[in-house]
């Protein structure tokens, strides 16, 4: 089964998609948020274009596993998006993908290259994935 996962961001969503097992996830690139409507009609044609058949959303927990304002809406978003999407939609918990995504990037970075935030975005999208591939194989 083929999973898109996203990791919202203010300006960007990162996306990535696992491998047609539900094995391996890999990082795809950003949607660069514009409106809600623009937004799920984006995220609707990647659904289509990779035949993914689930939605992972990354909620953002506090440290502490707490809903806090930022989880709150982005569990509004996804609730919104759901209503949208011929796929189901689904909430994992994403502390500490960024940071996970971080230091991936600086692993293989090439020397005099800068990172680009949207690069990070899409790593943390696969991080936030490939957890939840994991959890569910355990």
């Amino acid at each position: 089964m083929r999973i898109l996962a996203l990791d919202l961001g203010e300006r960007r969503i990162g996306v990535a998609v696992s491998d047609p097992t539900g094995t391996v996830a890999r990082p795809v690139g950003v949607v660069v948020r514009k409106s809600r409507a623009e937004d799920f009609a984006a995220i609707a044609r990647l659904v289509a274009e990779y035949g993914a058949e689930r939605v992972i959303v990354g909620r953002p927990l506090t440290l502490r596993g707490e809903v806090g304002p930022q989880a709150r809406w982005v569990e509004a978003y996804a609730q919104a998006l759901a209503e949208t999407l011929p796929v189901p939609v689904e909430l994992w918990d994403e502390r500490y993908t960024t940071v996970a995504a971080q230091e991936i990037l600086e692993t293989v970075r090439r020397p005099g290259k800068r990172r680009r935030r949207s690069n990070l975005d899409a790593v943390a999208a696969a991080v936030l994935l490939q957890g939840f591939l994991e959890a569910r194989k355990a």
